[in-house]
């Protein structure tokens, strides 16, 4: 992946985290990785968990952003996501959750469109 795709990625997970932040989230992981893959943002307000993959484009000469998060991605993601809730259970971290809720932030030419419970 070259330096400037990586840069696109980074501000879109960037713009996705203030949007999270300005409405009462607290962002308590970013880019967490283990062998099988990376969840992009968790954050939580109150008893919801949020999981969200973020998609950034600087145009859409192949389609929307979110349109790359497929069936299969969503799986990969849920997937991840238990794994990440295991870790955090051990922690601590996940007392008084009581929904988890998954979202796409589809970021196209430096423009947001958080889609909330995308799948």
């Amino acid at each position: 992946m070259t330096r400037a795709r990586l840069r696109l990625g980074a501000a879109g997970e960037e713009q996705a985290c203030a949007w999270y932040q300005a409405h009462g989230y607290q962002v308590i992981a970013r880019n967490w990785r283990c062998r099988d893959g990376e969840l992009d943002v968790v954050a939580r307000r109150g008893s919801v968990l949020v999981v969200c993959e973020v998609k950034t484009r600087s145009s859409n000469a192949f389609g929307h952003p979110a349109e790359a998060v497929t069936p299969a991605k969503q799986q990969r993601i849920r997937r991840l996501a238990g794994a990440w809730m295991d870790q955090a259970r051990h922690r601590g971290d996940l007392t008084g959750v009581d929904i988890v809720r998954f979202d796409v932030a589809a970021v196209l030419a430096g423009s947001l469109e958080m889609i909330e419970g995308a799948f």
